[in-house]
């Protein structure tokens, strides 16, 4: 039974949600968001209990409201950050409805409309915003069988290091989340391993400023995809403990062994490819491509920042480097729990729409979906570089319900003599 008509239905109520319902209130569109959980629930029941914001509090966040109650260049924690969308969602009435989960949508044929179906009936929409974002199911690659004994867990489901057995831990994936819990267990006592892939390592503070504002300032939040299948890049950047730059012969100092990617599993160990210190030399020259861009960028404008020679200088190579690990008894070297570092898949199963490519990935043009009145909201390099970070969001947001507003416009035109109609 057909419960409410509307002509906007967004799903999802994360910062892609909160930022789409923003614009669409500004540009007069009439809509409803559903929420299967609470509002911005990922960063509340998602994320470890120490996580805090990859960028600074100034910087990572929409652009007409601060984080009130902490210094702008802190990071604010996960519950801070999922309270700050909550706030602004009730800065402009956001008609967000929670505990509500979307199953089905689908074209209703002949009256270009959608039929949802949800856990609280029926909906007819004009248009569909997908804000469900980037990061929706855990991904354990099928390397450790389940039998294995050996606790496995993604980091999506991790909290902190009393959650885990007693023993050492191997952590699987080098981005922000697994180097910052690598990071975390060892300053707790454990002995870690990190197996480390490909990755992007910037300097978190480069002469007086932060990273984030580097790339703002050179124009690289606003860099496009390259390349199809090449528009992730895992980014190792750390908030915690003040933020600090991901270094991992520092880590390795620290006592935490690094190793090449995971390949394959039996009887008990490990194999790890040969890739370790290509991976790190690759992480480092990263680094050091920034600092010279940083460099060129004040040469050329005259900023007052001081040099900081400092930045270049490197951390010893650690025994693990130099001499790669390529195989890991598990129980002989004290492993009881692996800790998958390894991303996320996206899920749009829900929508029973020609808006998909073969592998199941959205086709459209900053958003807007090829099929008619669909639109896609939260992916990653959806315009830019920044499109999966708070402010991105809100800026992809806004020429998403541009552009619907732009449709609106041109289906409510009534020629001579024809009898006008109000848009939904």
């Amino acid at each position: 039974m057909l419960n409410e008509k509307i002509d906007t239905l967004v799903v999802g109520a994360g910062q892609a949600g909160v930022a789409m319902s923003e614009h669409l209130t500004s540009q007069g569109v009439p809509h409803l968001v559903l929420e299967k959980n609470r509002i911005a629930e990922a960063w509340r029941t998602g994320r470890w209990d120490s996580l805090v914001a990859n960028g600074p509090a100034w910087h990572d966040r929409f652009p007409s409201q601060e984080f009130t109650g902490m210094d702008p260049e802190d990071f604010a924690g996960k519950d801070r950050v999922a309270d700050y969308f909550v706030e602004y969602a009730k800065r402009f009435n956001a008609p967000i409805r929670t505990g509500v989960e979307v199953i089905k949508a689908e074209r209703i044929e002949g009256t270009g409309a959608f039929q949802v179906e949800t856990t609280d009936g029926v909906i007819e929409a004009q248009r569909i915003v997908a804000a469900t974002g980037a990061f929706q199911h855990p991904v354990i690659p099928p390397v450790v069988p389940e039998e294995a004994d050996m606790k496995q867990l993604h980091s999506f489901h991790y909290r902190n290091p009393g959650q885990l057995p007693e023993g050492a831990v191997l952590v699987v994936g080098a981005g922000s989340s697994g180097a910052q819990i690598a990071d975390e267990l060892n300053r707790a006592g454990r002995k870690v391993y990190l197996s480390v892939g490909p990755h992007d390592r910037p300097p978190r503070m480069y002469r007086g400023r932060d990273f984030v504002w580097w790339l703002g300032v050179l124009g690289l939040w606003d860099q496009a995809a390259q390349e199809p299948g090449k528009e992730h890049v895992t980014i190792s950047v750390s908030g915690a403990y003040g933020g600090q730059t991901m270094d991992f012969r520092r880590l390795a100092g620290e006592g935490v062994t690094l190793l090449g990617m995971t390949e394959t599993y039996e009887n008990g160990t490990l194999t790890f490819a040969s890739d370790l210190q290509d991976n790190i030399a690759s992480g480092d020259a990263d680094y050091l491509k920034m600092l010279e861009l940083a460099d060129a960028y004040v040469e050329r404008t005259g900023i007052d920042l001081p040099e900081e020679p400092e930045a270049r200088r490197a951390f010893p190579d650690p025994y693990c480097l130099s001499h790669p690990i390529r195989e890991l008894d598990l129980k002989k070297e004290g492993i009881t729990t692996i800790l998958w570092a390894t991303g996320f898949r996206q899920d749009f199963a829900w929508m029973k729409v020609d808006a998909f490519d073969a592998q199941g990935r959205p086709r459209h043009q900053r958003g807007v979906s090829a099929e008619p009145g669909i639109y896609f909201l939260g992916l990653p390099w959806q315009s830019r570089r920044g499109s999966t970070f708070i402010w991105g969001v809100w800026h992809d947001a806004k020429h998403v319900a541009d552009q619907i507003a732009i449709q609106r416009h041109y289906e409510g035109y009534r020629g001579p003599g024809e009898c006008r109609a109000d848009a939904l």
